[in-house]
């Protein structure tokens, strides 16, 4: 029988274009889910049939529900060292690899330049402006400088420190805080290390560059933003749980802060009805910080890698290596 692959959540319809699947597709049926399938019930339905889950980082949650509706899988490949929304005990407990790719590390800078591209939208009122230019309008707003403000980084690894040079870059006074952040760590980076109230009250632009975990969840509550100036704007591209969703509503609404650009959400793709979409403060974007064509390649490119040495009998990259014992 034909093996069957999926390759989910490709919202671009890219995936095929962006790798050689020529020696995929000679020994399987690869098909395309350009939409999010939604409810653990759709996603049953629509993918029974298939041997073969490709996922493309997070988008689509892979639950032990799901996993007991899918009779036919044999095999996971997902896109990124780790998928936090992955039941990997269940896929073990079935028997099912979980083949895995490097971190995109071509574009692994492209969260902290979206970061950027948010700020500077928001403080310069981009968006609002570009459409009245479309409108026939002229300038209406008043814009802020980067020059001598405070950057406050709310994280200061990897992508936080690229944040810090970008800062210094732009005249920035930059401050960071993160549980473990030390001082010596924290000047390496071109920061100064700061208390989370003071780097609340004090930042002109707060970004986030933290791990989401149970211990960082919600690690930006209604406390927080309380503290900061009305002119200042929180800027997310790491996780949308970091933050208190209702809090920032509520900041939002009530023009406690100045504003907010944030790319991740508690729950993607974002509802059409969200209160957010809503905001006239808010610059969303539909999470495309990682979405670049390096990363993307890479991606798939390992992806296709990986499924060529599962069919010919020899899995590599499998994060869960137990699996191979288990299922029957």
């Amino acid at each position: 029988m034909t093996v069957r692959i999926a390759i989910l959540d490709d919202y671009q319809n890219l995936a095929l274009s962006l790798a050689d699947w020529s020696r995929v597709r000679e020994r399987a049926e690869v098909v395309v889910f350009d939409r999010h399938l939604g409810s653990i019930e759709v996603a049953a339905e629509a993918l029974t049939s298939f041997d073969v889950l490709c996922t493309l980082r997070e988008r689509m949650a892979v639950p032990a529900e799901l996993i007991d509706a899918l009779p036919n899988l044999k095999a996971i490949a997902i896109t990124g060292k780790h998928h936090r929304t992955l039941d990997m005990a269940a896929a073990t407990a079935h028997g099912i690899p979980v083949m895995a790719t490097g971190s995109g590390a071509d574009g692994q800078y492209a969260t902290a330049e979206l970061a950027w591209g948010l700020i500077i939208g928001l403080l310069r009122h981009i968006p609002g402006e570009s459409a009245g230019m479309r409108a026939g309008g002229w300038q209406t707003t008043l814009g802020t400088c980067l020059f001598g403000k405070r950057l406050g980084l709310v994280g200061l690894g990897r992508l936080g420190g690229r944040m810090a040079m970008a800062g210094n870059a732009f005249g920035m006074d930059v401050v960071a805080w993160s549980p473990n952040l030390t001082e010596e760590r924290a000047r390496d980076a071109g920061a100064r290390l700061v208390g989370k109230d003071e780097l609340f009250r004090e930042s002109d632009v707060v970004s986030l560059h933290i791990v989401l975990s149970e211990r960082s969840r919600g690690v930006v509550g209604a406390a927080d933003l309380a503290r900061m100036k009305s002119s200042a704007i929180l800027v997310n591209t790491s996780r949308g749980p970091l933050v208190d969703q209702d809090a920032l509503i509520a900041a939002l609404r009530g023009g406690r802060i100045a504003g907010a650009g944030i790319d991740v959400f508690d729950r993607e793709p974002l509802p059409a009805d969200h209160p957010l979409r809503a905001l006239p403060n808010v610059l969303l974007t539909p999470h495309l910080g990682y979405t670049v064509r390096e990363t993307f390649e890479a991606f798939y490119r390992e992806t296709v890698a990986n499924l060529e040495a599962w069919l010919a009998g020899a899995p590599v990259n499998v994060t869960n290596p137990e699996a191979f014992s288990a299922g029957g």
